[in-house]
């Protein structure tokens, strides 16, 4: 086990100005809490933070972050409290030690629930200080070199948890090398036949390998040489985890793989980076299709660098990666390899006080951080995340040339909220290099792309199934529960305000508001959406704001046909009467002006129609199906009976069409016609010639001479709807037409 003084030594090789008071402190408080515990290994349990912090001094930390590592496991797993953290070491290393202790006691229905809130509040953490992550992904990679001890069952879940999230994470950090080891050691355990296979086929290959691998080397740093480029050359052999990944991704066997052995360039300067790429290209030829420069476009975690494949040395395919010294180094460290926490100004206690700037990667962390605060559920939020941490990606722009990242496979969708979340809100189609495309296209490198708006516009659920990035997919499924919530909530306002008229009385949502805790609700929107969605009644809400009411009238009911349902509704008291049409929109008679106004699925209520449809000049009623709104029904419709012994959840409603806002509505014919040739051509035709549009068709009775077919149709309006059914009649194939009504 390491002591004191070669820890303080470690750092003093990269920090001679090393804070040894701190180091020391952090070293003897850690050791005296862990005590006598012991690691699953036998170790003593102190063994496990000196060696996160020995792997923090490799990527050359600050002793307040290797100080962080000696006591990340204090609060969680000793007497040690945050008061005392911050007592003994300041409030800044006691934010961060809490920032990496789990929660406990989560009151969650499953593994995965409480594995996503300890992500959520870690994601939070890092989010408010990187060296949160530095210190976690530390505490990773220590304990899945020393998986083997920890008892089998246990192993598959964090080998998995690991592969899912922590390797992944390193890589969007930028920190490659952290990401290739974590992913190894888990794929020994998640696919240990796999593991074994593709290791020991890649031990063979580099035996088999190692003279032509020489001879590229060689044959590089010569033609280097001779044009006076000062650069260094070596080999890269590809990891068992991505070998694996890209045979199963390509369905490629190991013989087809070409890049096992990648080769590095490390050059000067940046000049220097394509002067070598040049002289590369003018000796060998290179392969068309396969350069890229992320030293003009870096990718989102800051990894610079230029990558080409030629036909080398030898006539095989050989990739090269140029780079910089300092290219190098993000690429192997990332986030750590950046000055944000070494060269700031000093704190009394030792510690570094954060630098404004940020790097692109942390930043991408940023604004995943943005949907931690949109509500979703923990399972939700962490298919999200992994989301955003899995994905590679394309580069893509604005019309004014802002650079957007995005993982392959993004659509328009993803690109807007990208942008910006009201914008992804806002968005009804998309301009892809300056023309109009569907909203699904896949982008790709390169492309622009300008998103066309409306305010009028809600996110359709069905873009949730399209769209690939956490962020929108977060994005659309809290807008479609905001605009359902305010539908059901407009619907509730209305019933309520229908119901404290006929009652003599005013609505009030001060009123409301007062009596909250009897109808055991949190405030008046949920009262109103719960009204809405059939989960209170607005009898309970009346008595809740006037307990003394005894009786509330209902409106004058207008005789109809099926007298049964007049006498159940009177007999029932209710709060609502038979529709008539509005007088003003459709020239019927009768008093609507209680009655709710429908408009249409497209209207703001959430409204439905029955399979049978109903139709502008129907009259209709509507039925409130708890937790989905209003079903409307013309008053004739025999379905209805189903409802006579439930008249609570009978609504008053009426049409109002707009006539700039013309929308077709659903309604159900039956037709036997003659079993001929042509007669369904014929049928259609008519339809079609009539403006209407054929929903479904399906063939019910089919005979030798005559077939029955019931088509559901959408038609403007009830005139329409006849005209169409006489036209039907009248022709020669048609024997019957007529309307279905349940």
């Amino acid at each position: 086990m390491m002591r004191q003084y070669e820890l303080v030594e470690r750092v003093q090789r990269y920090k001679p100005d090393v804070n040894e008071a701190l180091l020391n402190k952090a070293y003897v408080y850690a050791m005296q809490k862990h005590g006598h515990q012991r690691r699953a290994s036998g170790d003593p349990y102190f063994s496990h933070p000196l060696e996160v912090a020995a792997i923090l001094t490799d990527m050359h930390l600050d002793e307040s972050t290797i100080a962080v590592a000696l006591l990340h496991d204090t609060i969680e797993d000793t007497t040690a409290t945050r008061a005392e953290i911050d007592e003994l070491f300041g409030p800044d290393i006691g934010k961060l030690v809490e920032g990496l202790t789990k929660l406990k006691r989560l009151d969650l229905v499953s593994k995965r629930a409480e594995q996503a809130e300890n992500l959520r509040k870690l994601l939070i953490a890092i989010s408010e200080d990187v060296r949160v992550l530095l210190v976690k992904l530390a505490d990773r990679l220590h304990n899945m070199r020393t998986l083997h001890h920890v008892p089998e069952a246990k192993r598959l879940r964090i080998a998995e948890e690991t592969m899912e999230i922590y390797a992944p994470l390193a890589g969007r950090m930028g920190m490659q090398d952290m990401r290739e080891e974590l992913e190894e050691l888990a794929f020994r355990y998640v696919n240990p036949e796999a593991y074994r296979t593709v290791t020991a086929r890649l031990a063979a290959f580099m035996d088999k390998s190692r003279g032509v691998i020489q001879g590229i080397e060689k044959a590089l740093s010569d033609m280097f040489a001779t044009t006076g480029l000062k650069a260094s050359v070596k080999s890269r052999q590809k990891k068992p985890w991505s070998v694996f990944r890209k045979m199963e991704a390509k369905a490629l066997s190991f013989e087809q793989l070409s890049d096992i052995i990648g080769f590095r360039v490390i050059v000067e300067t940046v000049d220097d980076c394509y002067r070598a790429l040049g002289a590369i290209h003018t000796t060998w030829q290179m392969v068309p299709g396969r350069f890229k420069d992320y030293i003009s476009i870096p990718k989102q975690n800051d990894y610079r660098s230029l990558h080409t494949t030629i036909v080398g040395p030898s006539r095989q395919r050989v990739e090269l990666q140029i780079r910089t010294q300092e290219m190098d180094r993000v690429a192997e460290y990332g986030v750590a390899a950046h000055s944000i926490y070494k060269d700031g100004p000093k704190k009394p206690n030792g510690a570094t006080y954060k630098v404004s700037s940020e790097t692109n990667a942390y930043a991408w962390l940023r604004r995943t951080i943005e949907s931690l605060a949109d509500g979703d559920n923990p399972e939700d939020f962490l298919e999200n995340t992994k989301l955003e941490l899995f994905q590679d990606q394309v580069f893509c722009f604005t019309p004014k040339g802002m650079l957007i990242a995005l993982p392959r496979g993004a659509t328009p969708i993803d690109f807007a909220y990208a942008v910006h979340t009201d914008v992804g809100d806002t968005c009804v189609g998309a301009k892809v290099n300056g023309r109009v495309m569907p909203l699904m296209t896949e982008l790709q490198n390169g492309d622009e792309v300008e998103i066309i708006r409306s305010k009028s516009q809600v996110p359709p659920a069905a873009w949730e199934a399209v769209v690939v990035t956490g962020k929108a997919r977060s994005a659309i499924r809290r807008a479609t529960r905001t605009a359902i919530r305010k539908q059901y909530s407009g619907l509730g306002t209305r019933i309520l305000e229908r119901a404290f008229e006929r009652s003599g009385r005013t609505f009030s949502k001060a009123e409301l508001k007062q009596v909250l805790p009897r109808l055991a609700r949190k405030d008046v929107e949920d009262v109103l959406a719960a009204v809405g969605r059939g989960e209170l009644s607005s009898i309970d809400v009346m008595r809740a704001v006037n307990p003394d009411i005894k009786e509330i009238k209902s409106a004058p009911v207008p005789k109809v046909k099926e007298e049964g349902w007049s006498k159940l509704r009177n007999a029932a008291g209710m709060l609502f009467q038979v529709p008539g049409l509005s007088s003003r929109k459709t020239g019927a008679k009768g008093d609507s002006r209680a009655a709710l106004p429908i408009r249409g699925v497209r209207g703001d209520l959430p409204v439905r129609f029955a399979p049978e449809g109903a139709v502008p000049g129907d009259r209709i009623v509507g039925i409130l199906q708890p937790g989905a709104g209003i079903t409307i029904y013309p008053i004739q419709s025999p379905s209805l009976t189903a409802f006579d012994d439930q008249p609570e959840r009978w609504i008053d409603v009426r049409w109002d069409i707009s006539e700039d806002k013309k929308e077709r509505f659903p309604a159900r014919i039956s037709v036997t016609a003659l079993n001929a040739p042509g007669s369904l051509a014929e049928i259609a035709q008519i339809i079609a010639a009539n403006d209407a549009n054929i929903h479904t068709l399906s063939m019910v009775r089919p005979a030798p001479d005559f077939t029955e077919m019931v088509v559901d149709l959408e038609v403007w309006d009830l005139k329409h709807l006849n005209r169409l059914l006489s036209q039907l009649k009248a022709n020669e194939a048609v024997r019957l037409a007529k309307r279905v009504n349940g």
